[in-house]
């Protein structure tokens, strides 16, 4: 896996390019797929919501040291990071021998997990296969002494207990044969040859491979894309057809922006709305097994997150990094076996369910179907009462997916939305799902942001609705809108004035460069004209006046900021937004 910021944001920009008129054109241009046939391939992955992701290869042998060092970095990177000569890491081979991998164990540990598919490493960038290939001996079944082909024996296992079984493949960097390190770095004279030759000869032989001799694929997960032109691209994107109904992402690189955003490691903060998305996401800090990382993420961590994706729209994709012996460790199995037990009282609340309608909530995330909101609370309300707020919707029923009789909860409802009494113990220390059947459309109305008692209004980027490309991005309760590409976004707020007058405009913002993009705040009929300044840095924040102006009237009001113009990569990533009683 390559945690290289470059393919984020190369994701990003294919993103803008192409990602959203596709998604929703009625023919994909790059495919001549009709909505219809795609929503229809899509399906079973939508529903999914949760897999497992597994990086197993060569790496597992070394574990992270090398010449007896512990080698900085993740650990399928170790030949990379040491600079390994070819021949001397391809030793690693000789002693490679996986005989406690059992396939059938591995399935049913993700199944118990409540997991629906498996994506598995079948090339990384270590250039080593995984399986059985004819087009290089650099395999396990032909250079270890396990003689065995763990994907066949892996595809299997899926098939018995109905997994869907996907592949990764690193088609765009290997560092083992000859012109495949053009991306990835270039300390071996072995490494020499040209990327294109290695396409024909490794790669595109090996992706037809593991599209021909392992059943039905459902993913194929292509990874690091730099140095894909269009033309490189297209050497491999026609044997997809040799699985129609493959789901790939958005790494094969030549502009092709495929099925899948890939968010690595992080959870975005209102997911892609448009395109289908997965968290991949490590359970310690490395994707391939390392013997002394023993950062292990807290099970309560692994389950909010995966109530946090849910809610948003994505699917969460889990790592594993098994030994060199074909075990994975007792730790992932263990954090494994708590998700399935959180999933089999909850799991409804997860699987075929859609992004939350809300746009914030205090006490934890939700999740709907049709005519049903699964509220995933986070933080039970020490006083019983749960408050949802803004929504009117006339609900039937309220219980607790973790109640099998589904006694009816009390409801109360006013204008600032609904209270559940749910009790004062939560079913579940981690996430405890309470459960709204409705009776009617949604209806969901959002509160003005009102004036504090100092008199200033504050408004900030999580709270904004927002229009075009641009992104709500960033942690939680410190979000910022980026990827603000085009003029054509804008930002607004309702705020509900009850002092009014004159009022001081401040911008909490950011902007690499010396910025230059110019933008109108309008509030009512008043408004600003302002340039954007730079800060030095994308992730640099500054606050600034940028002037006054005067709401004269009490009640509602539009806060709108619309570009006119953009200098550079963007207009700004815009934090808050303040206005405060000028003297």
């Amino acid at each position: 896996m390559n945690k290289r910021i470059l393919v984020l944001l190369m994701s990003s920009l294919m993103l803008f390019a192409n990602g959203v008129q596709a998604a929703d054109s009625p023919v994909n241009s790059q495919t001549g797929e009709t909505r219809e046939q795609r929503d229809a391939r899509m399906k079973w992955w939508r529903e999914a919501r949760f897999g497992l992701f597994i990086h197993w290869g060569l790496y597992a042998v070394p574990a992270g040291t090398y010449e007896g060092r512990q080698v900085g970095g993740i650990g399928e990177w170790i030949m990379h990071n040491a600079h390994i000569p070819l021949d001397r890491y391809a030793k690693y081979a000789e002693s490679f021998n996986p005989v406690k991998f059992n396939a059938e164990e591995w399935v049913r540990i993700a199944k118990n997990a409540g997991m629906k598919y498996i994506v598995i490493t079948s090339k990384h960038h270590d250039g080593f296969a995984m399986f059985k290939s004819a087009a290089s001996p650099y395999n396990i079944y032909d250079a270890t002494p396990f003689k065995r082909d763990p994907l066949k024996e892996l595809a299997a296992a899926c098939k018995k207990e109905g997994i869907k079984l996907g592949f990764y493949y690193s088609q765009a960097q290997d560092w083992h044969h000859a012109g495949g390190a053009a991306m990835g770095g270039h300390w071996d004279k072995a490494q020499d040859g040209d990327m294109t030759a290695y396409l024909r000869n490794i790669a595109v032989p090996q992706v037809k491979e593991i599209l021909s001799n392992y059943g039905d694929v459902a993913v194929l997960w292509w990874d690091t894309p730099c140095n894909m032109s269009k033309e490189r691209a297209d050497l491999l994107l026609p044997l997809l057809k040799l699985q129609p109904n493959i789901i790939w992402n958005n790494r094969l690189g030549g502009g092709y922006q495929g099925d899948t955003e890939t968010p690595e490691q992080f959870i975005p903060a209102t997911g892609y709305p448009g395109r289908d998305w997965e968290t991949c996401m490590t359970m310690n800090d490395t994707w391939g097994f390392k013997s002394y990382d023993n950062n292990w993420k807290p099970v309560e961590g692994l389950i909010r997150n995966l109530s946090d994706i849910a809610s948003k729209g994505g699917n969460y994709l889990l790592n594993v990094g098994p030994t060199d012996e074909g075990l994975i460790p007792t730790q992932s199995v263990e954090r494994l076996a708590e998700v399935g037990k959180w999933m089999k009282v909850n799991g409804e609340s997860i699987y075929a369910t859609q992004a939350t309608p809300f746009k914030r909530l205090p006490w934890g995330r939700c999740t709907r179907k049709e005519g049903l909101l699964y509220l995933h609370v986070f933080d039970w309300p020490k006083d019983g009462k749960l408050v949802v707020p803004g929504l009117a919707s006339t609900i039937r029923k309220a219980y607790l997916l973790a109640d099998s009789k589904q006694h009816k909860l009390a409801i109360a409802q006013d204008e600032t939305g609904t209270v559940i009494t749910v009790g004062d113990k939560a079913p579940d220390p981690v996430v405890s799902v309470v459960v709204l059947k409705l009776k009617g459309p949604l209806d969901i109305r959002t509160a003005p942001i009102s004036q504090a008692t100092d008199g200033s209004v504050t408004l900030p980027a999580k709270s904004a609705a927002i229009t075009g490309s641009a992104q709500l991005e960033g942690p939680e309760n410190n979000e910022n809108i980026g990827f603000w590409t085009s003029p054509d976004s804008t930002v607004a707020w309702t705020g509900k004035i009850t002092k009014p007058g004159k009022f001081t405009v401040e911008v909490t913002s950011s902007c690499a460069g010396t910025g230059g993009s110019e933008y109108t705040l309008s509030a009512g009929k008043a408004a600003i004209k302002d340039t954007v300044a730079g800060t030095g840095g994308w992730g640099t924040y500054t606050t600034r006046q940028i002037g006054t102006l005067t709401i004269a009237d009490a009640g509602t009001v539009e806060i709108t900021i619309k570009p006119s113009s953009k200098v550079g990569e963007g207009i700004m990533n815009l934090r808050t937004i303040t206005l405060k009683p000028a003297p």
